[in-house]
């Protein structure tokens, strides 16, 4: 249930979503890109060059280590693990006040300004979004099955990341709830 995990992340720096996920289980750049491109980029996105920049820097300030593991037929690879120094400033960021999220959505802007040019351009971008967010919805639903099959004792041990699941599940709902509601006024 590795997946579901990664749904604990919320509102952080990428900085500490490394910790988060190293906390969890020593990886290697790839690996946290990987990550970052499937479950967790629900939530969080960050790039490649983000991702290995980052690494370096926790190196430098000894939050995280590193062991170069051979590969067969490949170069070698970094497993990086989070430090005892990494786990005291992962801590010490979980205790820590987050502010609440600030929308930047370039979609929102294109419906307020929808009468400015042609609406119905706009209607067809919010009817894609639509069925981004439906199988966005989806497979969070997935993974949700995937959590209620487990074992009680591993229900418990994962309470936390499926709470942030939820979080993402509902939200979905919510904009799916808003979006019928917009092209219900856009064809008025």
């Amino acid at each position: 249930m590795q997946q579901i995990a990664y749904y604990w992340i919320t509102t952080l720096s990428l900085k500490h979503a490394i910790l988060v996920m190293l906390e969890q289980e020593p990886s290697s750049g790839y690996d946290l890109l990987r990550h970052f491109r499937g479950s967790l980029g629900y939530f969080w996105n960050a790039k490649h060059q983000q991702i290995y920049r980052q690494l370096k820097q926790l190196c430098d300030e000894q939050l995280v280590t590193f062991e170069n593991t051979s590969q067969s037929h490949k170069p070698d690879k970094k497993v990086y693990n989070i430090s005892s120094k990494g786990r005291e400033e992962l801590l010490q960021w979980l205790s820590e006040p987050v502010s609440p999220n600030k929308i930047n959505d370039a979609l929102l802007v294109k419906i307020y300004g929808a009468e400015l040019g042609n609406s119905q351009n706009v209607e067809s971008e919010l009817k894609r979004h639509i069925e981004i967010h439906e199988k966005r919805l989806n497979e969070l639903k997935t993974i949700e099955q995937q959590y209620e099959s487990l074992p009680e004792d591993k229900q418990v041990a994962n309470r936390y990341p499926y709470l942030t699941l939820r979080r993402g599940i509902i939200g979905e709902e919510a904009w799916l709830q808003w979006a019928d509601e917009a092209i219900q006024l856009f064809k008025k």
